[in-house]
C-alpha cells in the first residue's frame, strides 16, 4: 500500500504532508517554494511509492470556489496530466491556515514558530490530508 500526500497550494509554498504506509495518519513533510515543488516531487517519487494526492481546495462560505482557483486549478491539471495514474482528490480547505495557527498555539509553538508561515502550511496539509482520511474511513473528531 503507498503513501498518499497531502498538498497546501500556494503561489509562493507548497504545504506537504503524507501519511504512514497503512494510510492511518497524516503527518507534515515539508513546505517548498512553489517554483521547486516538480523537483521535490520527482526525487520523493524515487524513493516512495505515491497513491493518491490530496489536494486543498480554495471554497468561500457559501460553498463556491473562491478566488484563487485560478491558481490552483492550473496546478491540478498539470498534476493530473504528469501522473494520470495517480488520482486527485479535493478537499476543502476552509479555515485550515487558522486551524493550524491554533494547533501550534495549543501545542505550546512559540511565537517566533507561529509566525512561520512554512511551518503553517506543512501542518495545515496535514490537516487537509487528516480530514480526507477521516472521511473516507467514516471517522469524525468530536469535541467534549
Amino acid at each position: 500500500m503507498g503513501r498518499i500526500l497531502g498538498i497546501d497550494y500556494g503561489k509562493k509554498r507548497v504545504g506537504l504532508a503524507v501519511t504512514d504506509p497503512l494510510q492511518i495518519f497524516a503527518s507534515p513533510l515539508n513546505t517548498v517554494k512553489a517554483q521547486e515543488f516538480d523537483n521535490f516531487l520527482n526525487e520523493y517519487l524515487m524513493s516512495e511509492q505515491i497513491e493518491a494526492f490530496v489536494i486543498g481546495y480554495p471554497v468561500q462560505l457559501n460553498n463556491k470556489p473562491s478566488e484563487s482557483v485560478k491558481y490552483i486549478d492550473p496546478f491540478i491539471k498539470r498534476l493530473r496530466k504528469r501522473f494520470p495514474e495517480i488520482p486527485v482528490h479535493l478537499v476543502d480547505e476552509r479555515f485550515t491556515s487558522q486551524i493550524a495557527f491554533r494547533a501550534m498555539i495549543d501545542g505550546g509553538a512559540k511565537k517566533k514558530a507561529r509566525q512561520n508561515k512554512m511551518i503553517i502550511d506543512m501542518i495545515s496539509a496535514s490537516i487537509i490530508l487528516q480530514s480526507f482520511l477521516d472521511k473516507r474511513s467514516g471517522t469524525r473528531k468530536t469535541k467534549n
